[in-house]
């Protein structure tokens, strides 16, 4: 990446396209992503994405598999719930957008059928262009999990940050992306979430990133904080770049990013996934102009959506990366 560049990403997901949702296999998959692959590399986006499809199951599709994913291919999770799991999770109080667990946790976790690298394999022979992967936070999905095992968080995050890193390992990925939106709400919980966080990016063999935003729970914000309460966060992270929400929360705050270390790099959300409404590529312009100003040039050298574009129509989605390329070459040229 050269001196002063700032490329375009996505954060991860797109729309599931109709075909695909009603008639889901393996063939209409790979047919999906290739979609996918194609939209993104018509905007011009440097580093793009499968869109996430690998993990969406049609029949989980809150959160585009971030979630289920994961934890349903582990052994040592249980997946059907009696009422009194139910109740269990409901009282720890510390997901209201969420009813019940993703999984009861029984024994030791065990990595199970899961397997990251042969998904990757999938999608990366659908493109030449640079291919991020993304793995949901071991904190995160530590927290959505009714622990009768363990007895203790950290040590179950711990056990799934393992079985990530090793796969993660086997991963050629442009960038390896760990995405967390539990800690926004609850920072008091950095010092461990980081390091578990850094345990499966120590494995990543290129780019390594984290994106944090406020939720995209069925298109709602589910956390409520400030971005001052993660500086300890930021800082103790062995990451090349952070992936964060601006578009919708305003820019107000970018003032607070003065205080992380200058080795970790900025991506700024510039694209308001939340609305309808298509970003003209003025509009980005100023938005990467603003962001500019406070961080500098050297700071500054990822834009893209605040989140994934899963919620969003795919003909909304499609243009608002369109834009977010041509206000990114527009800031470039210096015609904001």
């Amino acid at each position: 990446m050269g001196q002063g560049e700032i490329l375009t990403t996505v954060v991860g997901s797109y729309p599931a396209p109709s075909w695909f949702l009603a008639f889901p296999n393996r063939f209409h998959l790979r047919d999906a992503i290739m979609v996918t692959l194609k939209v993104q590399e018509l905007a011009g986006i440097d580093v793009v994405s499968d869109g996430e499809l690998i993990r969406f199951d049609p029949s989980h599709p809150e959160t585009q598999g971030m979630i289920d994913y994961f934890i349903r291919p582990l052994d040592g999770v249980r997946t059907q719930f009696t009422r009194e799991d139910i109740i269990a999770f409901r009282q720890e109080a510390r997901l209201h957008y969420r009813n019940q667990p993703a999984g009861v946790v029984v024994s030791k976790i065990g990595v199970g059928t899961l397997n990251l690298p042969a998904d990757f394999e999938f999608s990366r022979s659908l493109t030449t262009k640079p291919l991020k992967f993304t793995v949901t936070s071991p904190y995160m999905l530590s927290q959505v999990l009714l622990d009768r095992f363990y007895g203790d968080k950290q040590k179950l995050a711990w056990d799934i940050a393992e079985i990530f890193r090793q796969q993660v390992a086997e991963i050629d990925a442009e960038v390896i992306q760990v995405d967390e939106a539990h800690l926004t709400g609850h920072p008091e919980d950095w010092s461990w979430a980081a390091q578990v966080i850094n345990h499966v990016l120590g494995a990543a063999k290129k780019g390594k990133a984290v994106h944090l935003c406020f939720g995209n729970y069925g298109g709602q914000t589910v956390q409520k904080g400030f971005w001052r309460n993660l500086v300890p966060f930021f800082n103790a992270l062995n990451a090349d770049h952070v992936v964060l929400e601006f578009a919708r929360r305003g820019y107000e705050e970018l003032e607070v990013f003065c205080d992380v270390k200058s080795e970790l790099k900025l991506g700024i959300g510039v694209v308001d996934i939340k609305d309808n409404e298509v970003e003209s590529p003025d509009e980005i312009a100023n938005r990467i102009e603003v962001a500019v100003k406070v961080l500098g040039q050297e700071r500054v050298r990822w834009v893209h959506p605040d989140c994934g574009l899963w919620m969003l129509h795919r003909t909304i989605a499609d243009r608002k990366l369109v834009s977010l390329v041509k206000g990114r070459d527009l800031f470039l040229k210096g015609g904001s």
